[in-house]
């Protein structure tokens, strides 16, 4: 009897062997997939038992047809020339996160400032410098409030209302492909987009995700400049960054910005060079980053100061063009060399 208990436990161990097995030759492993989307490079390291660049191809060709203004095809252009106004699960997503940010900044982030942006020559058309009457004459029809989402339909109460998520897209793709990868199985993973990150668990080394911020300086000739304001120390977590300060235009010797303030039409001036903001989420850091450029320096130093789930940093210049550093305590208690 106990030789025949003792025959069935080994049999038993050898079936779980043989289960386990094809567990055992496929373990996790970190896996990093690099690229260029819409003119700018990402990087995505994970740890899982599987390749999975195939289906971060997929999403990211999902997303570009819905929400790139710059692809002809694209479900937004669609419905900017008013060809179609049927809108699927990612211009959803865009939309209500847009009027979320649109409506707690008062009206300063607003996705359909896109005909603004292409009078001064920032989107996808070509434009001269605008003029006053230009200006005012397009503020006419810009603004979210000319717009809302009945079930799956858009509806635009002025024809010209045009739709530019390029602000916000780059955050939603990074939460759609953090989320894929969780779904694989993945719980340890760094997704960055164009310098929009989202991250969760710990990198190679064991240890939380290190994320730099830059400081705003301008590119040079011979390429990108880079250099560390500071590093922050992440996880669950994501960080967006805008800034003034590599995409602009020369006006009558002054910079102009492509964030355009919706309300006035124009580039506000302002010493404000950049914006970092961390969130729950990428896509509701990347509109706050755009929206808090929008505002300005003092207006967003008074809005996030007290603020709990967002973390902000500004770089401003002062008189004397020596960078100026400010962040609230949601922000600061991130920070690598204060942990």
């Amino acid at each position: 009897m106990l030789k025949s208990k003792k025959y069935y436990a080994v049999l038993l161990l050898l079936l779980v062997l043989l289960l386990a097995l094809p567990f055992m030759r496929t373990r996790k492993k970190f896996i990093t997939n690099t690229g260029v989307v819409w003119t700018t490079e990402y990087h995505i390291t994970y740890e899982a038992r599987a390749d999975l660049n195939d289906s971060i191809q997929i999403l990211l060709s999902m997303i570009d047809n819905s929400a790139s203004p710059f692809n002809k095809q694209s479900l937004v252009t669609q419905i900017n020339d008013n060809k179609c106004d049927t809108v699927d699960y990612f211009f959803q997503k865009l939309y209500s996160k847009a009027w979320e940010v649109n409506k707690a900044s008062g009206g300063l982030y607003d996705p359909t400032v896109m005909p603004l942006v292409n009078a001064w020559g920032f989107g996808f058309k070509s434009g001269s410098l605008p003029t006053r009457e230009q200006l005012d004459s397009i503020i006419a029809f810009v603004g979210m409030q000319h717009t809302k989402l009945n079930g799956d339909k858009v509806i635009k109460d002025d024809k010209r209302v045009q739709f530019d998520f390029s602000s916000i897209a780059k955050g939603m793709a990074c939460d759609e492909i953090a989320a894929m990868l969780a779904r694989n199985g993945a719980s340890n993973y760094m997704v960055e987009i164009g310098g929009e990150v989202v991250v969760h668990g710990v990198n190679q080394r064991g240890e939380p995700w290190h994320v730099s911020i830059d400081m705003p300086i301008p590119d040079d000739e011979s390429g990108a400049v880079h250099a560390n304001a500071m590093v922050l120390c992440l996880d669950n977590l994501a960080v967006a960054t805008s800034g003034s300060y590599r995409k602009f235009k020369e006006v009558e010797g002054k910079k102009v910005s492509h964030i355009v303030n919706p309300k006035t039409g124009r580039s506000e001036e302002s010493n404000l060079l950049s914006v970092s903001i961390v969130a729950a989420d990428c896509m509701s850091a990347d509109a706050w980053a755009t929206a808090c450029m929008a505002m300005g320096l003092e207006k967003t130093q008074k809005l996030m100061d007290k603020n709990l789930k967002l973390g902000v940093m500004t770089i401003s210049a002062d008189e004397d063009g020596n960078f100026v550093v400010w962040s609230n305590k949601r922000f600061a208690n991130l920070v690598k060399d204060k942990r």
